[in-house]
């Protein structure tokens, strides 16, 4: 078997030396891309709330020696004031951060009663035309404030989004991100988000190495994966698989997350303190996922910091509304 990184782990050639095991199950097909720019994989530390919790993160990762590409935020644009947001801004420009801020609000802050439907929920998905309206004014006003990558949950705030960018209502260097919370689990809704304007998705995080290459196959889009997991979407703690993770995914941002930690979405003053020490375990946990990304056999390098490109991607071209309108007239059966 090729040299990867569970077949070429010193651990599993002595298992098998030692006939504990037996003939190992083919491994998923390594990706052969790369960032622009070189490398195959980046770090994102998400759930970054507010200028402090940003200010802490980043010293915590000079400290600990963490590279770090991406930051993220999840309790949306209207949650800042427009100084908090220039103060992110600042404080990651000056480190060569990307800063990422989420697109809200959803159905899940929304009045409606359908979020809390077992069988049919929106999730976090824009609920009517004034949900959509208002995340799109939060990225709009967030890029007047130098704000360049959003998190986006719903499919038509990220078109809407693209268009946007695509006719030059929003700088080109927006990127869009699609969020965990709307994760595609296969490879055709992968393909779909990025044909919607996505440029890096965020996927399932509870697909097999199998599955993950099935994306891989599917789009060049980059994949966002959380490593470690929050229990409102899994608790999933993936550390053993990192290097196969890198393998199979690339490009892809490893994304570190927190087990066993209070829901923390909207944040503010009343959840400083679980605020900022979420924000130092996750670079904590950052570095215990790359030192054992650094003990794995064969792993590819990392992208150079402060790059933020991303592959080139073919997109859904802009329908022509008025060939798929239909009117209603009264008296039609139509």
């Amino acid at each position: 078997m090729a040299d990867g990184t569970v077949a070429g782990s010193p651990a599993v050639r002595t298992l098998v030396e030692n006939g504990l095991l037996g003939a190992l199950p083919p491994e998923a097909p390594a990706s052969s891309l790369v960032f622009p720019g070189g490398g195959s994989w980046r770090v994102e530390l998400p759930s970054v709330e507010g200028p402090a919790a940003t200010e802490v993160a980043l010293k915590e990762a000079e400290s600990l020696g963490v590279p770090v590409h991406r930051i993220s935020q999840g309790s949306g644009v209207t949650m800042l004031s427009d100084r908090e947001i220039v103060d992110m801004v600042q404080l990651c420009q000056e480190r060569s951060v990307e800063l990422c801020l989420f697109a809200r609000p959803g159905a899940d802050w929304d009045v409606g009663a359908s979020r809390l439907s077992p069988a049919g929920s929106p999730g976090t998905r824009a609920r009517g035309t004034n949900q959509l309206r208002a995340a799109v004014e939060e990225i709009m006003r967030a890029s007047d404030l130098g704000v360049a990558s959003f998190l986006v949950a719903d499919e038509g705030v990220l078109w809407a989004a693209h268009r946007l960018r695509a006719t030059g209502k929003l700088p080109a260097r927006t990127q869009l991100k699609v969020s965990v919370m709307s994760a595609p689990a296969n490879p055709v809704s992968f393909a779909v988000q990025a044909g919607l304007g996505a440029d890096t998705i965020n996927v399932s995080s509870d697909l097999s190495l199998a599955q993950l290459a099935e994306m891989r196959g599917a789009s060049d889009a980059t994949i966002d994966f959380y490593v470690e997991t929050p229990d409102n979407i899994g608790g999933f703690v993936r550390y053993g698989e990192i290097g196969d993770i890198v393998r199979v995914a690339a490009p892809v941002y490893l994304k570190f997350g927190l087990r066993n930690a209070p829901d923390i979405y909207p944040a503010g003053a009343q959840l400083d303190k679980v605020t900022l020490a979420s924000a130092r375990e996750r670079v904590r946990r950052a570095r215990l996922g790359l030192d054992q990304l650094a003990r794995t056999p064969g792993i590819p390098p990392m992208a150079p910091l402060g790059a933020r490109d991303q592959p080139a991607l073919p997109r859904f071209a802009a329908p022509d509304i008025s060939t798929v309108r239909t009117t209603h007239r009264p008296g039609s059966n139509r």
